[in-house]
């Protein structure tokens, strides 16, 4: 039987929306803003509130979205002809507005390049263009601290950086903790709101043969062991997530105290 993380909604919809802008935050970072009226009915919790991001493939602006009945999708995704199907990868929200009478919506993709060339979502966040139809659907809240939680540790890398980011606005103002976030370079570290007795250490990779992930574990290797009643939260490239929770399960941490997941594969 399929399980589901708490926070996720027993019904989740699918909202449809078109690109607005595209902009490049930092070398390794496009920022794809979406607008429409439907997105004004998103139920935006904060934190790291994710969702499934569809587009369509190649040049066409046909969006065939699958039929969503409870959290019943993929079967309807996969009977969408190939030459059809749109992309589908996961995303958090970077950012979210609410007008009069429509809602904006930020996606930052990381730009990941593969023999010089940009492909799959990094290929279309480059290039969208304004009009470009999307869909999104709805997903919920990852993080989820236990009743009594003394004290926060978020891990990341580029990949879970907006994730992190909206944790750390959306943490009460006493909050206590420590976050360390992986980036490719120097140029997107850029400042991280949190509150005072949060700190936060962005760390870069010195070059593109560093292994993704190893900046991360090595400073999540230094802290002191955490207490029985932290809560810590792991994401990112896979090898990160899983090792960063054996880290912390090693150094005294309750597996049921550690929220992690790997957003993608190196």
């Amino acid at each position: 039987m399929a399980t589901y993380p708490r926070l996720m909604p027993s019904d989740p919809r699918m909202f449809t929306a078109e690109v607005v802008r595209s902009t490049r935050l930092s070398p390794s970072f496009q920022r794809v803003t979406i607008a429409s009226a439907e997105l004004a009915g998103f139920d935006w919790r904060g934190l790291d509130h994710w969702f499934r991001l569809f587009f369509p493939l190649g040049d066409t602006t046909d969006l065939q979205l699958p039929d969503v009945s409870g959290r019943l999708w993929w079967k309807s995704y996969l009977a969408i002809p190939d030459d059809k199907r749109p992309h589908c990868s996961n995303y958090t929200v970077a950012g979210y507005r609410r007008f009069d009478d429509h809602a904006e919506l930020d996606i930052d993709v990381v730009l990941h390049w593969n023999d010089g060339r940009l492909g799959g979502v990094a290929g279309w966040a480059s290039s969208a263009r304004p009009g470009s139809p999307v869909g999104i659907l709805d997903q919920g809240v990852l993080f989820d601290p236990p009743a009594g939680t003394s004290s926060y540790l978020l891990v990341a890398d580029e990949s879970g950086l907006p994730a992190v980011r909206g944790i750390l606005r959306d943490l009460p103002p006493d909050a206590v903790g420590t976050a360390i976030i992986e980036v490719p370079a120097p140029e997107d570290a850029a400042p991280v709101q949190a509150p005072p007795g949060v700190r936060v250490c962005v760390l870069a990779r010195n070059d593109s043969t560093d292994c993704v992930g190893a900046c991360a574990l090595q400073a999540l290797a230094e802290l002191d062991a955490p207490r029985d009643d932290a809560y810590a939260f792991v994401v990112g490239e896979s090898s990160l997530a899983t090792r960063g929770r054996r880290a912390l399960c090693r150094a005294g941490l309750a597996k049921d105290r550690i929220t992690f997941s790997g957003f993608w594969k190196a």
